[in-house]
């Protein structure tokens, strides 16, 4: 399952990454594999995607999100 698949309040472990140069962008802002995602709100037209991770809410945009593995 993918970030982007999920619903507001649902909740998933980060596994992986399936682009390179996004995933090291993704971990500096505390994505980092084991960590847990919670979806906080998504915008009307469903782009961006406001997420709680390691504390903090971060914004993301729905390919960004994409990128991102679930366990």
């Amino acid at each position: 399952m993918r970030l982007s698949q999920l619903e507001v309040g649902e909740k998933g472990i980060v596994k992986e990454f399936t682009d390179l140069e996004m995933s090291v962008k993704l971990m500096e802002m505390g994505c980092l594999p084991g960590e847990e995602i919670k979806v906080e709100r998504i915008a009307p037209l469903g782009d961006p995607i406001a997420i709680k991770v390691s504390g903090y809410q971060l914004s993301l945009r729905k390919r960004e999100a994409y990128t991102i593995v679930l366990q």
